[in-house]
This record gives structure tokens, C-alpha cells and sequence, in this order.
């Protein structure tokens, strides 16, 4: 596997790939980290403790939390999930407060925990309030198997928000966060964002700009693994016409090839001259063609009419772009823009596209990042931690504030089945990953 690196974060992205595994031996070896093994300090022991102390209680709370709907689209439910968070934070001396979003944003809001001091990286630890499953969704309850749990965000990503709660916990029973600069943004909207994001992730995103480091708490890809960089996302919609006429005149220079041979030869196209880059994927989810068609954006449905004797009129196709830089994005939109001007003979085409989530990229700052959870994890014997594949990853909030801090994503529950109803949470390395989650921000705000 290979990654792209760039050497700081104002700088483009380089053309030369260079393989992971590779990367992250030579930023160990070299001499741009400063970083040995160590055995557990005798307040490091303690906090782990704390942690074992507290892990009945912590599955207690997550149990209450999923029980409560916080679709993203029932405002209510996540914000009622906000106030319970918000009381645990008060108790242990946080400033909170609950952030109303704009009628025109049509989203909850957010939750900001806040620990004012000086003692080393200023930390920004990133949740969400909010799930998938609204509350008309049959999948509401958490229900306990043995040492797997299913519930609606149990592990996307209330558990993340939860090892975040506890890990700081932690550190307030041992008087360890006195001094510490710490901001909890857990946003209410991050599986649906409200926009313009302009207003909805302006408040993380000046969190960011006050902050050393930013720490995401999505979901786990593996317990060994962790995220130094994410695809960004982009949505494109493409609209074709044609000229309407008896199917018998199509292909003559009067009638044309029509809007479906128009669109097929755009998405044709794209298939072959636009893919290949690495981490560049796009897709084509939905597509209406005929004489006439309708379309509702907010449920991304509709209906189409047409007849096997008539050329097709028009044509709507709504897809997704993925990419790692925003070099990567705007070249392919390029591409993209370039194939959809070259018109069949009476057809016409226009192609638009929406951001979304940006990239996060790969700095040394991440990697940096990464060798100290790597020494947490294996000063606490639970092995191992290696950059995933941000190929295999979708977008999420730490994206925004990968311009103005060093960023480490991944570091929440491990589970299967996210955004279905067969989502579980592996109770066995619950406690484990709260432990490193403590440890890892005791030795940030000690640097």
C-alpha cells in the first residue's frame, strides 16, 4: 500500500508515493521523533486503575445513552443526549455549553466541554451526538450477548463519545487535568451535516484554531490500527437533454443520439479516463431518465416516464466523489468536466458538484501522533498500532480541522455492522481502549 505525505500543512501534495509501512519505520528510526519505550509511571498505574474502577459504570451510561434516539433528523433526542453528556462534564469541572443551530441549518446543535490551562498540547477530542437511525427505526434498544452488544450508535459512535467521558474521568480522580487545556466538541449532526458548513462546523473549527492536537473517536478499524488520514467526499449531480422525436429518427442529423446514449457515453467515460488514481473513487448512486422525470433531493427518490418509441428527453445522475487532497479533487472535476462538455450530436450536458467533508491528509504532525499511541499501547502491553488504510475509510469531523491541527481518527469502539440494524460494540476491548485513550492524552498534556 502506498500513502502521499506533504511536509507541512500549507504545502501541496507531492506526486511521489511512498509505501506506509515503509513511512512509518523511517519516522521511528529517524530522528524527527523523540520517542522510547517506557514502563508505566507509577500515575500512569493509577490512572489505569481508575479506569478498571469505573468500566461498570462506563457500560451503565453507554446502555443509557443508545436507549435514547438521537437520529440526526430528531433534533430533540439529540440534544436530550447532549444534556446527559453535558452533566458528566460539569461534575467533573468542565465549562459546557450547548450550541442552538440556525433555524436555516435545520440541525440540533452541538456540545462544547471546555478545561482551560497551559500544561502542554492544547487537546481538542472530537464525538458526535447523533446516528443513523431515526425514530422511526425498528433498531432502537442495546441488548447485551455475552461480550457483544448490539444498540443504534452503540459503536457510531456514542461508545467513541463514552471512552472520551471515562479516559477524562480518569484523570480527574487522579487531580491530573488541573492545569490542562481540553476541548470536547461533540457535534450533533456529523451523519448528516447540517449546511452551509460555513455555520454548522464553525464552532469546531475555531476549537481547532486554539488547539495543538485533535483526537477523532469513530469507530475502530481494528484494535492494532488507527487513522493519520481520510478521503474527503464530494457529491456531483449531472443533467442531460436530448431532443424529443419518434424513436425512428434517432441517430439522424435532425434528432441526435438522445439524453440516456448521451449520459451513458458521459459515465462511460468517466469509468475509463477518470478512474485509476489512488484513493480517487466516484459513483453514480441513483439515475432517471426518459421523457420526463421528477426528483426529491431530501429523500433521494423519484420517478421517471418513458416510452420504447420515443428518444429519451432527459437524463439526472446524483453521485459521490471521493479523493485524498484537494490537488486530487480538482483534477478529477476537471476531468469530469471536460468529458461531459463533449456532446453527442443534439444533446446537451452540465455537471455540478457540492463539498462535502475535505481531506485529511497524512502529515508527519499525524505520524507523529501515531508513534506516541503506539508507545501508549505497547507500554500498556496491548501491542502494536499501525496507520489504516484511508482507502477503506469514509469521511468524518476530524476532516475539518485537519488544516490547523495534528490529527489522530480511529480511536473509538470496535463493532461491526455501523449504519445497520445489526450494529454491535465488542465489549472485550472496551476498557482496554479507554485505558490507552487516558493514557495517551496524560502524555500529550505532559510534553
Amino acid at each position: 500500500m502506498y500513502i502521499y505525505i506533504k511536509s507541512n500543512k500549507t504545502s501541496k501534495m507531492k506526486s511521489l508515493k511512498i509505501p506506509l509501512l515503509f513511512l512509518f519505520v523511517l519516522f521511528l528510526c529517524g530522528n524527527t521523533i523523540q520517542i522510547s519505550a517506557q514502563k508505566l509511571s507509577k500515575k500512569e498505574k493509577s490512572i489505569v486503575k481508575i479506569v478498571e474502577s469505573n468500566h461498570q459504570d462506563a457500560l451503565a451510561f453507554l446502555e443509557k445513552v443508545v436507549n435514547m434516539n438521537s437520529g440526526t433528523m430528531n433534533h430533540a433526542g439529540v440534544k436530550e443526549v447532549g444534556m446527559v453528556f453535558k452533566e458528566q462534564f460539569d461534575a467533573i469541572n468542565f465549562d459546557t455549553r450547548w450550541i442552538d443551530m440556525p433555524d436555516q441549518v435545520n440541525r440540533a446543535g452541538h456540545l462544547f466541554a471546555e478545561k482551560k490551562g497551559k500544561n502542554g498540547k492544547k487537546i481538542l477530542l472530537i464525538g458526535h451526538l447523533d446516528t443513523v437511525f431515526e425514530k422511526d427505526s425498528p433498531f432502537q434498544k442495546f441488548k447485551k450477548e455475552g461480550d457483544i452488544a448490539y444498540g443504534p450508535g452503540a459503536n457510531d459512535m456514542k461508545g467513541g463519545d463514552v471512552i472520551i467521558l471515562f479516559a477524562l474521568k480518569a484523570l480527574h480522580e487522579n487531580k491530573l487535568l488541573n492545569d490542562a487545556q481540553i476541548i470536547v466538541a461533540f457535534t450533533g449532526d456529523e451523519e448528516s451535516t447540517g449546511k452551509p458548513l460555513e455555520t454548522s462546523r464553525k464552532d469546531l473549527i475555531d476549537a481547532a484554531k486554539r488547539s495543538d492536537v485533535a483526537l477523532g473517536f469513530e469507530t475502530s478499524t481494528g484494535f492494532n490500527y488507527a487513522t493519520v488520514a481520510r478521503r474527503g467526499s464530494s457529491g456531483w449531480l449531472l443533467e442531460v437533454s436530448g431532443k424529443r422525436a419518434h424513436s425512428s429518427g434517432i441517430f439522424n442529423k435532425n434528432v441526435g443520439a438522445g439524453a440516456i446514449f448521451e449520459t451513458s457515453r458521459i459515465l462511460n467515460a468517466f469509468y475509463t479516463d477518470v478512474k485509476g488514481e489512488e484513493f480517487l473513487t466516484f459513483n453514480p448512486g441513483v439515475i432517471l431518465g426518459g421523457t420526463d422525470i421528477k426528483f426529491d433531493k431530501e429523500l433521494s427518490k423519484g420517478e421517471a416516464f418513458g416510452k420504447s418509441n420515443v428518444v429519451s428527453q432527459t437524463v439526472m445522475v446524483k453521485g459521490g466523489l471521493r479523493f485524498i487532497s484537494e490537488e486530487q479533487k480538482e483534477n478529477a472535476r476537471s476531468k469530469m468536466r471536460k468529458i461531459v462538455e463533449e456532446n453527442l450530436p443534439h444533446t446537451t450536458a452540465k455537471i455540478s458538484f457540492k463539498d462535502s467533508y475535505p481531506a485529511m491528509q497524512p502529515t508527519d504532525g499525524n505520524l507523529k501522533l501515531l508513534a506516541l499511541l503506539n508507545e501508549v499501547s505497547k507500554d500498556l502491553e496491548q501491542g502494536e498500532v499501525e496507520a489504516f488504510d484511508p482507502g477503506k475509510r469514509g469521511a468524518a469531523d476530524t476532516s475539518f480541522v485537519a488544516d490547523y491541527v495534528d490529527c489522530l481518527d480511529g480511536l473509538g469502539t470496535m463493532g461491526n455492522g455501523a449504519h445497520t440494524p445489526n450494529e454491535t460494540i465488542d465489549l472485550t476491548t472496551f476498557e482496554a481502549l479507554t485505558k490507552r485513550t487516558a493514557l495517551l492524552i496524560y502524555r500529550l498534556i505532559n510534553q
